[in-house]
């Protein structure tokens, strides 16, 4: 009986110094935390976000975005809440939208040291922002369909009725192919891309729900090719599926899209904002990136001769498209693509 009392009590007191004392190096209740908003894809962002969190103690509180909605849904709710923001840094999977928001004065200037790894061309000049971690716009085709000396190199191949009903792209409305039809919108002009769209269309073209889709319908082989991003595209050449990537001729492409940081204007938590967004620019975590299977394309220059699937493709120096002009037109491009019917 003595035995047993004394074991009621030891497992109480152990019990009790495991609740004042926590568990592991978990952040406590009373830890410093950070909101951030991310669009990329939550199986590659998640885990960073966690090491943040075990190797600075500060809690991080993540809201991801659907790919269906992939970054415009992020940005509308910091533009709803631009005088009551809950977020305090914006880690998007491209550029052009987070443009957007320096334009509308919703984001606060923060010189991280870690952006000094960066040329200028993938830098705010406010610092506003910083671009990372980028992927390219590719062409993806079934290589079981297509032979390589097949595989169409320009974009005005999908209006091509040789390829009528053969070819797929993302709606246009989200992500990186909104930013892609905003950089061909400063590159091409209204009338051109207006064109095109609608040539894409009358042509058949699969609209896919996102570039995850584009890639799928292809290496289906339910479609000969698509236009996608290269994480998209490395993950189904991973697992073994029957694709392949060119990158679109020069006129047309390529584009590196980057990743982008900034700090939210009056974020409630401004001081571990900057901390993360300094974690988020290191070289450790573009090395995180470039080996998951996203395989995203450093753009530190200390990690220039870091290797991707990409090297031969794609120029990492070469940004490729103003990304202020791109930013100006967006509004015109989702005007365009409204007229023209992507939204029916």
């Amino acid at each position: 009986m003595q035995r047993t009392v004394e074991t009621c009590l030891l497992t109480y007191v152990v019990a009790l110094s495991v609740l004042l004392c926590g568990c592991g190096d978990a952040p406590s209740d009373e830890a410093p935390e950070v909101v951030v908003y991310t669009a990329l894809d939550r199986v590659y962002a998640e885990p960073i976000l966690l090491a943040f969190e075990e190797e600075t103690g500060i809690r991080v509180r993540a809201k991801y975005d659907a790919e269906a909605a992939k970054t415009t849904g992020l940005i509308n709710q910091i533009i709803a809440r631009r005088d009551a923001p809950e977020c305090d840094v914006l880690w998007n999977n491209e550029v052009v939208q987070t443009e957007h928001l320096a334009t509308l004065g919703l984001l606060q200037p923060y010189a991280s040291p870690s952006a000094e790894r960066f040329a200028p061309q993938h830098r705010d000049p406010d610092h506003l922002w910083t671009g990372f971690a980028a992927r390219a716009r590719v062409i993806i085709y079934n290589t079981a369909r297509l032979r390589a000396d097949e595989v169409p190199r320009s974009l005005d191949a999908m209006t091509d009725p040789v390829w009528r009903g053969r070819c797929a792209i993302a709606l246009p409305f989200f992500g990186t192919t909104l930013t892609h039809m905003a950089v061909l919108h400063e590159q091409w002009g209204a009338e051109r891309l207006e064109g095109w769209l609608q040539a894409c269309l009358d042509n058949g073209v699969a609209v896919a729900p996102g570039n995850g889709p584009v890639r799928d319908l292809v290496a289906a082989g339910e479609v000969a090719f698509g236009l996608t991003d290269t994480d998209d595209a490395h993950g189904a050449m991973v697992d073994g599926k029957p694709v392949a990537v060119v990158v679109p001729d020069a006129g047309y492409g390529p584009v590196l899209i980057p990743n982008s940081v900034g700090l939210i204007a009056n974020a409630p938590n401004p001081d571990t904002g900057q901390k993360l967004i300094d974690y988020l620019l290191s070289a450790e975590v573009e090395r995180k990136l470039a080996a998951s299977r996203s395989a995203q394309i450093p753009l530190g220059r200390d990690l220039i001769d870091l290797e991707t699937p990409w090297d031969g493709l794609v120029d990492r120096a070469a940004f490729g498209f103003d990304v202020s002009r791109a930013a100006a037109d967006k509004e015109a491009v989702v005007q365009l693509l409204r007229e023209v019917g992507f939204d029916r």
